[in-house]
């Protein structure tokens, strides 16, 4: 951390849409420094060149994208966002944890503690097998402490985000089933990130919606992962993510079961007990449903439930910007509980 206060930051991979947000998010944050930002297609450019919204804001638009020398880089930064695909940022990771810096990694790379189901699900090896222990899962609402002192952070994946804050409060307080879990959500492209593939060209996906990943999409790993540290029950989760023709947003919708004696009191007070005091957890009760536009462009995210008296079933449901809460907006807030800024500066 500089004396000042300001904790200095470089982004690793930033040409893609997370990393783009996380330019865009530590630009304006009044205590983190934009020290480095590296991508391979575009050394040499200036960022304002490449972002073109972002020439003349500050000094940022001036800072050229390098290459990912983890010894320079780590002289320069506090702390490096590693904004890659999976099976890139585990070996990244540990040249620049070798070097001093702490690590926020944006991959699915240290998400898991099992190599083997890493593997089962990513279809690959763990290119850094030593570390899934260090890791530390980056859902503050629930790891702020170990998020605290961390050196390697991994960020949740956009749907975890959506499914595991809904889903945790109810199972931790036993007033839902663990069996039966049945969730639908929808996507708009840009979880896909920022790439070249037929499936996300506009003439594909525009004026069209369809289901991915069925049965077994890789977020499943995680999310049951996380069931059972955090709640402590084994839940084989019905999932089936839907590609709609949105830039970006995500809407889960779940079915459970509820367990005798539950009500909508107990579940509110479930609820109220769990975010009370959690700043970027909206609960919007049984009165109104989450909708993409109220959270697209900040971090939080919107939760709702309502019990169907005719099926004797819960219906939860959750929005969040899959860019922001999902991925960029969630990585800085884990910087703010890790360098010890308030945890919602920067973030709407």
């Amino acid at each position: 951390m500089n004396p000042n206060g300001s904790t200095s930051c470089a982004v690793i991979g930033a040409s893609g849409y997370a990393g783009e947000e996380l330019v865009r998010l530590l630009i304006a944050h009044p205590r983190a420094d934009l020290a480095a930002v590296t991508s391979r297609q575009y050394i040499g450019k200036k960022v304002g060149e490449v972002f073109p919204r972002f020439d003349h804001v500050n000094e940022a638009s001036e800072l050229r994208f390098s290459d990912s020398d983890a010894a320079k880089i780590s002289e320069l930064a506090d702390v490096v966002f590693l904004a890659l695909p999976h099976g890139v940022s585990g070996s990244t990771a540990k040249s620049f944890l070798d070097h001093g810096a702490r690590v926020i990694d944006l991959s699915a790379d240290f998400r898991l503690r099992d190599r083997a189901l890493y593997k089962e699900y990513y279809g690959a090896e763990h290119p850094a097998p030593e570390l899934l222990s260090r890791g530390v899962y980056g859902l503050p609402e629930f790891y702020r402490e170990k998020i605290a002192g961390a050196d390697l952070v991994a960020c949740p994946g956009c749907y975890p985000t959506s499914i595991l804050l809904p889903l945790l409060p109810l199972l931790q307080a036993r007033l839902i089933s663990q069996d039966r879990i049945t969730v639908a959500s929808l996507s708009g492209v840009s979880g896909a990130g920022r790439k070249v593939e037929a499936d996300y060209l506009f003439g594909e996906c525009n004026e069209s919606a369809r289901p991915y990943g069925v049965p077994k999409h890789r977020h499943l790993s995680e999310i049951e992962q996380q069931l059972k540290e955090l709640a402590g029950v084994t839940a084989p989760i019905q999932f089936v993510p839907h590609l709609v023709p949105m830039n970006r947003g995500i809407v889960s919708t779940i079915f459970v079961d509820v367990a005798d004696g539950a009500n909508e009191q107990a579940i509110e007070a479930a609820y109220q007990s769990a975010y009370g005091e959690a700043p970027f957890v909206r609960l919007l009760g049984s009165k109104r449903l989450p909708d993409t536009k109220n959270v697209v462009g900040t971090n939080f995210i919107d939760i709702s439930w309502k019990m169907d008296p005719r099926t004797g079933r819960l219906v939860v449901m959750s929005a969040i910007d899959n860019l922001i809460k999902g991925t960029s907006g969630q990585a800085l807030q884990c910087l703010n509980v890790m360098f010890g800024h308030p945890e919602t500066m920067g973030l709407l």
